[in-house]
C-alpha cells in the first residue's frame, strides 16, 4: 500500500506535522475537512452556509482534480454543521457540484467548529476513477 500526500495550488496546505488536506490510498482520495478559511487561516470567506459550502466543495474539487480525479469521483461526504435548521443552505451549494448519483451524505450539527464564524466543515472520500465509468 501506498499512501500519496496531494497539494493543490488552490488550497493552503497546512504545516505538515499538523496534517494533509488530501491522501491517496489505493485508489481513494481522503479529504480533510475544508472550511472557507483563506490560506493564511486569518480571513474567513462566506456570510452564511450557503456561501461557505460553495467554497469549501470548491476547495474539495482542487483537490481531487490534483489527485487526478472529479466531483463525480465522490462517494461520501460528512457535512458539520452549527445550526441544522440551515442545512438547505449547504445542499444548494452541493447541487452546484453534484449531478447524477450523489454521494453517500451525513450531515451532523455541532455545537462549534474551529472558530464561532465559521458555519460549514466538510471533508470527502473518493474513489478516483469511479466517475469515468
Amino acid at each position: 500500500m501506498t499512501i500519496r500526500r496531494v497539494i493543490s495550488p488552490a488550497v493552503a496546505e497546512p504545516p505538515p506535522e499538523r496534517w494533509s488536506n488530501c491522501l491517496v490510498s489505493d485508489g481513494i482520495a481522503y479529504v480533510s475537512g475544508m472550511t472557507a478559511r483563506t490560506g493564511d487561516a486569518k480571513e474567513l470567506r462566506g456570510k452564511d452556509e450557503y456561501e461557505q459550502a460553495k467554497i469549501i466543495f470548491g476547495k474539495i474539487k482542487a483537490l481531487l482534480e490534483a489527485a487526478g480525479g472529479a466531483m463525480s469521483d465522490v462517494v461520501k461526504i460528512t457535512v458539520f454543521v452549527t445550526e441544522i435548521a440551515n442545512n438547505t443552505k449547504v445542499w444548494a451549494a452541493r447541487r452546484e457540484f453534484f449531478t447524477g448519483d450523489f454521494p453517500a451524505s451525513t450531515l451532523v450539527e455541532v455545537s462549534a467548529l474551529a472558530a464561532p464564524e465559521i458555519l460549514v466543515e466538510i471533508e470527502a472520500v473518493a474513489h478516483l476513477g469511479k466517475g469515468k465509468r
